[in-house]
């Protein structure tokens, strides 16, 4: 008779590359434990190019699923669990406004599971549906809402 191991699943990972950051307007929500649980643990940049735009009145960054374009983008690997993975679909407005699709990135700073160059998959939130001119539009590395481009973000409770 073979034997085996049964394990539990792991629990979800998140890219986050824009306001849900370290440092950036949203980074609140992942730390609020109403909303459920993520824990930091790694950041890393896109395995492949992706244009990270800037768009709307309200200056929401937004990463266009159009793999080749743009720049590797840079951001942070999350450990959430199912409840903050509902959350974070309610607050992106799935399937709306983006979608959670899966994405390939290269570790940049991290440790135990995900050691440095290592590459892992992970959620993230991206969309198809935009404006025709975003994609030829400024694309960005990595988003800081305080960056040189001028374009802070406009909070949701700000917004008419």
């Amino acid at each position: 008779m073979n034997s085996f191991t049964v394990s539990l699943p792991l629990m979800p990972r998140v890219f986050v590359y824009g306001t849900l950051k370290r440092g950036q307007p949203n980074h609140y929500r992942m730390l609020d434990a109403t909303n459920g649980k993520a824990e930091f643990l790694a950041t890393a940049l896109t395995t492949q190019r992706y244009p990270l735009v800037i768009a709307t009145e309200y200056n929401i960054p937004f990463l266009l699923n159009l793999p080749g374009q743009g720049q590797r983008v840079r951001g942070e690997i999350y450990e959430v669990d199912e409840r903050m993975l509902a959350f974070l679909d309610a607050f992106e407005s799935v399937p709306s406004m983006y979608q959670r699709t899966v994405v390939d990135l290269e570790v940049e700073d991290g440790g135990g599971e995900l050691p440095p160059g290592s590459i892992t998959q992970v959620f993230v939130y991206s969309t198809t549906s935009y404006q025709p001119d975003w994609p030829s539009g400024r694309s960005f590395q990595s988003y800081d809402t305080h960056g040189d481009h001028g374009l802070p973000y406009v909070y949701r409770e700000a917004r008419d």
